[in-house]
């Protein structure tokens, strides 16, 4: 997306790196539940009301994509399994991150609390196997309407069911389409994905179990923030959604009677209310880049580590933190990871934007109470 204005130093274009989602809205509407959390699933109101419409839904009926009929509201989230749908090839194949038609003004604001434009963080790809070097992590599949789509996500610790979380941390604009769309759909998590990372003809001809190698884990649920089905999306021209672009899945694996977390061996708490990243030392970003100069599918992962700064968008909106890296669209969702004072690893923030013709940077929201909301609406 482009800018109307420069922020900073040389900040002029602006990319969301996925899909579209929302997230909650600013701190003073924390405790205004109707307008800040926007949950759905569970007991599924939405859902088919029989089984002729199940077996309708299944069999295609998903793909129908009229605007009219398009399920966007908080309570319409529905992700009914399709068994064996999310076989090798699909998986292997999905490459839509979307275009970005957006042009947000990206003004100083916040009193002024953006700092000089990051330089450029090389990412490097993480150590194989992925379930080592990274078991919370992986990849976030889903159908939109011009094709299968790729962002990435991590595994968050349920205070709720310590132990064993089915709590996924994404982007936002990864579950829905925002201001003129609705809920994407077939959503699936896949811990690990490609978990040895590879390439070439092993990948072509690589079985599921190898794409999927701890199973694909269907959301049940979902919550992102009512801003971001209001104004988020490819026709917004604001920039005000960005700062809550955030969102939470309850996932099963309907082959599994673990909890996600027992089956990958770890999750990751989240830090809401964590300093501005003009306190916090270093930031952690890994996630699965797709876009160029990538291969097109997300098929690896990578991280970037660096200092955060600040980016404001919006004075009425929460400062972003902003991070030299270098990866692209696909790592949407992707968690932000730092050290709490107790030393232990926590979720900061997740990969929202980037710049549109120069993968130098990425912008997360910073996780306050608004976002604290929306996690524990699926949470509970």
């Amino acid at each position: 997306m482009r800018s109307t204005r420069k922020v900073a130093v040389t900040v002029t274009a602006a990319a969301m790196l996925a899909v579209t989602a929302s997230a909650c809205g600013s701190s003073d509407v924390a405790n205004d539940k109707e307008r800040s959390s926007a949950t759905a699933g569970g007991d599924g109101l939405h859902a088919p009301t029989s089984d002729e419409e199940l077996e309708k839904w299944k069999n295609g009926g998903w793909k129908n994509w009229d605007k009219d009929t398009w399920l966007r509201e908080a309570a319409d989230f529905i992700n009914p399994i399709i068994e064996d749908l999310w076989d090798a090839d699909r998986l292997r194949d999905a490459d839509k991150t979307p275009d970005d038609e957006q042009q947000p003004s990206l003004p100083p604001g916040d009193e002024g609390a953006t700092d000089p434009q990051p330089s450029p963080v090389e990412a490097r790809e993480l150590s194989t196997p992925y379930h080592s070097a990274s078991p919370a992590t992986g990849k976030l599949l889903f159908d939109m309407p011009d094709g299968q789509a790729v962002c990435s996500a991590t595994v968050v610790s349920d205070p709720a069911d310590p132990g064993r979380s089915n709590l996924v941390w994404t982007a936002g604009h990864c579950i829905h389409a925002g201001a003129e769309g609705g809920w994407y759909r077939n959503l699936v998590f896949v811990p690990s994905f490609n978990d040895k990372g590879l390439t070439g003809a092993a990948l072509q001809s690589a079985a599921e179990e190898e794409l999927s190698p701890y199973g694909t884990w269907w959301a049940t649920e979902a919550a992102t923030s009512q801003q971001w089905i209001d104004g988020g999306g490819e026709t917004s021209r604001t920039s005000s959604a960005y700062p809550y672009d955030f969102a939470v899945l309850k996932v099963t694996d309907p082959d599994s009677s673990k909890s996600l977390e027992e089956t990958v061996g770890a999750s990751v708490p989240v830090w809401f209310g964590a300093p501005t990243s003009a306190d916090i030392d270093n930031i952690d970003a890994r996630g699965y880049p797709a876009a160029a100069p990538y291969d097109g599918y997300g098929y690896q992962q990578y991280q970037c580590s660096d200092d955060p700064a600040r980016l404001s968008l919006d004075a009425e909106a929460p400062t972003m933190h902003w991070l030299g890296c270098t990866m692209t669209a696909g790592s949407s969702g992707g968690g932000w990871f730092t050290r709490q004072p107790n030393g232990k690893q926590a979720l900061v923030s997740n990969t929202s934007i980037g710049p549109q013709d120069d993968n130098g940077w990425l912008a997360g929201p910073h996780l306050g109470a608004d976002a604290e909301e929306v996690f524990d609406s699926v949470s509970e």
